[in-house]
C-alpha cells in the first residue's frame, strides 16, 4: 500500500470513528426560558396569576440547573469554558441590551413628561451602592483569575470566588428589595410605559445576574477540591465584567436620566 493509499485510509479510519459529544442541558434552558416567557404572558396579557407562578417556578430552575449543569459537564472533560464562545454569546446579549435601551431612548424622547405624572421618585443613592458592590465584585473575579492562571494558590482562588459570589447574590438581593418597594408604592411594570422599560431592563440585567452566579456555583464545588480547569477563569471572568458593564448603562439612564 503505497504512503498516499496509507493516510487516505487512516483519514478514512479516524473519520468513521468521529463523533460529537451530545448534551442535554442546552435544551433544559431553552424550556426553562419558554416557561419564563410564558409566565410574563401568563401575567400580564392573560391576568392569570397562579399559572404564571407555575410556569415562572419551573422556568427559573430549568434556568439555574441548566447553566450550572452545561458548565459543570465542560469542566468535568476538563475542557472550562470556551473564550471564543463566550465572547460570541456576550455580543449576542449585548444586541438583545442594545433593542432595550432603543426602545427605552424612543420613549424617553417621544414622551411629553419623562417620567409620567404619579410616578415614584426613583431612589439615588440605593443603585450607587449597588454599583459599588457589583463594581467590587467584578474586581474579585478578576483577583480569582489571576490567581488561579498564575499562582495557583487554590485556597486564595476560593476565597475570591466566594466572594465575588456573596457580592453577587447581595446585588441580586438589593434589586428585589428595590423593586418589592416600588410595587408597594404601586409601581408596576403595567402602571405606565416608564415602568415597562424600567422592570423590563433592570429584570433582564438581573436575569444575567443570575446566569453568572449559576456558572460560579458550577465551578464552586471543583474549586473547592482543586480541579477546576484554567479554561473556566477567563471566560467566567469576561462574562462577570460584561454584566458590570451594562449596569453603568442602566444606572446611567434609567436612573440618572
Amino acid at each position: 500500500m503505497s504512503q498516499h493509499d496509507a493516510a487516505h485510509h487512516h483519514a478514512g479510519h479516524a473519520h468513521a470513528h468521529a463523533h460529537w459529544d451530545y448534551s442535554i442541558w442546552p435544551a433544559i434552558i431553552s424550556i426553562g426560558v419558554l416557561a419564563w416567557s410564558l409566565a410574563f404572558c401568563f401575567q400580564f396579557v392573560y391576568h392569570m396569576p397562579f399559572a404564571a407562578l407555575i410556569a415562572f417556578g419551573l422556568g427559573v430552575p430549568m434556568i439555574l440547573g441548566g447553566v450550572a449543569g452545561w458548565t459543570n459537564e465542560a469542566i468535568g472533560k476538563g475542557e472550562g469554558l470556551s473564550y471564543g464562545a463566550m465572547g460570541w454569546f456576550i455580543l449576542a446579549e449585548a444586541m438583545i441590551f442594545a433593542t432595550f435601551f432603543v426602545y427605552y431612548w424612543f420613549m424617553r424622547l417621544s414622551s411629553p413628561s419623562w417620567p409620567p405624572e404619579g410616578t415614584p421618585t426613583l431612589p439615588i443613592v440605593y443603585p450607587l451602592v449597588m454599583t459599588v458592590i457589583l463594581v467590587s465584585s467584578s474586581f474579585t473575579i478578576h483577583m480569582a483569575e489571576e490567581e488561579a492562571m498564575h499562582r495557583g494558590d487554590q485556597g486564595t482562588v476560593l476565597k475570591w470566588l466566594l466572594l465575588t459570589m456573596l457580592l453577587g447574590f447581595t446585588f441580586l438581593g438589593m434589586s428585589i428589595y428595590e423593586w418589592g418597594h416600588l410595587i408597594k408604592e404601586g409601581f408596576t411594570i403595567s402602571s405606565s410605559s416608564f415602568g415597562t422599560t424600567f422592570y423590563s431592563i433592570t429584570g433582564l440585567h438581573a436575569s444575567h445576574v443570575i446566569v453568572g452566579l449559576a456558572i460560579f456555583t458550577a465551578g464552586l464545588f471543583p474549586a473547592l477540591k482543586g480541579t477546576i480547569p484554567a479554561g473556566f477563569w477567563r471566560p467566567a471572568s469576561l462574562y462577570w465584567h460584561f454584566v458590570d458593564i451594562i449596569w453603568f448603562f442602566v444606572v446611567s439612564q434609567v436612573y440618572f436620566w
